[in-house]
């Protein structure tokens, strides 16, 4: 049967509350809340490993083993020591080339069936040590060595904008971490308070200087508090697991982070710095590379030489040892215009790398200004935040004391915790904010 209510609403509800409230002893309310408490943590607890807490650690730790850990960067040094090694090469090269050459052949003819004596002359034995070098100008081989630093100098910049990518990756993880770690505590403290509070109003509500149903809105709100220390807590872990992972460790500890130290710092000239020397060592490669085509269709000499024994073993073969000397000259006459061809190609390169080097000029003149305006706003609303929690906080601790004497509504206390988090949480965000914006900046300061 339905039963339609007509009076006013809140004392229906107040009414209704009061007969649930009258089948039901003090105490045993206050079991069943404690004991659903202790099942929730329980559970809780079950569910998530038990933090393990180490030893603190800061930025500094992280991005040295980031460093150290780097398949990147061990590869950048690698092929240093590869181009090293090659120009111990070009000079090897160019020096006196020695080999052993051993020829035999036979060519029997049986029953006047067989190659032509005239051509093959039935037999030849050749047992002989050759020597070879080519001619070399010094001007060639500077250009060849250049060509060699010049790479090197490539792989050091771009070994140098790797470990300023790697940095800024792991800085930012470091800073989502810390933010998250940060998020933790302060749950935690806020859960702290609210327990303490806790054991105050149990005595104040058996004393009916409260209601029961203020009490049980309190406990909510307690439960809320301690899902929102295990959210943070997950968060964190994934955050943690995160910067590790970036840094090439394995950890699975749940270890403080130290706050990051990281300070703006002052950008050298855009032409100094190492993301623009990039666009130079690649101008120069291309100067390099034109002049070794020229190299390449100048006339080239070399000499030979060899000593042996050379003998068809006809007539008197022990009188056939012997040596030879020889010259060697190639000049080029034409080779169908390649040479002009491969120069026009170095000059589309050359204008592709010009358009590469004012697009950057543009995108960082854009991204600093801009980077600038949201540190500035950052800033701004940080200290206007930092203003506001002050006004929170004495709120929190007048309603606190007011709450030991039965003064204060349970529901405004509430209502300033809520608004103390808020902004804990509004001041968290952008911090964590400036100091990725400050990362951002810092990035581009590498010479």
């Amino acid at each position: 049967m339905e039963k339609v209510f007509t009076g006013d609403k809140n004392k229906w509800c107040n009414n209704t509350c009061n007969s649930i409230l009258f089948f039901l002893h003090e105490h045993e309310i206050f079991t069943l809340f404690n004991s659903l408490t202790k099942w929730c943590v329980a559970i809780l607890m079950y569910l998530l490993p038990l933090a393990v807490y180490a030893q603190e650690k800061n930025l500094d730790y992280y991005l040295n083993q980031g460093v150290q850990n780097s398949p990147l960067l061990k590869e950048n040094a690698n092929n240093i020591l590869l181009n090293h090694i090659d120009s111990l090469r070009i000079i090897a090269s160019y020096k006196p080339q020695v080999s052993g050459i051993s020829t035999n052949y036979y060519a029997p003819t049986i029953k006047g069936y067989g190659y032509d004596e005239v051509i093959t002359n039935l037999r030849n034995f050749s047992e002989t040590i050759s020597t070879s070098k080519q001619l070399v100008s010094k001007r060639n081989l500077q250009i060849q060595f250049n060509g060699i630093q010049l790479l090197n100098d490539s792989i050091s910049i771009a070994s140098k904008i790797t470990g300023q990518d790697l940095r800024r990756t792991i800085i930012a993880a470091y800073i989502a971490a810390y933010g998250s770690w940060r998020q933790y505590t302060f749950n935690k403290e806020v859960y702290d308070l609210l327990s303490k509070e806790d054991t105050i109003l149990k005595k104040l509500t058996r004393a009916s200087v409260y209601r029961q149903t203020d009490y049980l809105t309190f406990l909510v709100t307690l439960q809320q508090q301690h899902l929102a220390i295990t959210q943070a807590r997950m968060q964190y872990q994934n955050d943690f697991a995160t910067l590790n992972f970036i840094s090439g460790l394995f950890d699975t500890t749940l270890t403080p982070l130290d706050s990051p130290h990281i300070a703006l710092e002052q950008l050298p000239e855009m032409n100094t710095s190492v993301f623009y020397q990039k666009f130079g060592i690649d101008s120069l490669l291309l100067i390099n590379a034109g002049k070794q085509i020229d190299i390449a269709y100048k006339p080239k000499v070399s000499l030979g030489a060899d000593a042996g024994y050379v003998s068809s073993l006809a007539y008197l073969p022990y009188k056939n040892f012997g040596a030879s000397a020889s010259m060697n000259i190639i000049v080029p006459i034409y080779d169908g215009k390649q040479r002009k061809l491969l120069h026009k190609r170095l000059n589309i390169l050359e204008q592709t790398r010009v358009n590469y080097r004012d697009f950057f000029i543009t995108q960082y003149n854009q991204q600093i200004a801009q980077l600038t305006q949201q540190l500035q706003m950052t800033g701004q609303l940080i200290n206007e935040t930092n203003n506001q929690l002050k006004y929170v906080r004495g709120l929190i601790q007048a309603n606190s004391k007011l709450l030991a004497t039965g003064d204060v509504h349970i529901a405004d206390y509430i209502i300033a915790i809520n608004n103390y988090l808020n902004t804990q949480n509004v001041i968290t965000q952008n911090v964590v904010n400036q100091l990725q914006i400050i990362t951002q900046i810092n990035y581009w300061n590498k010479r």
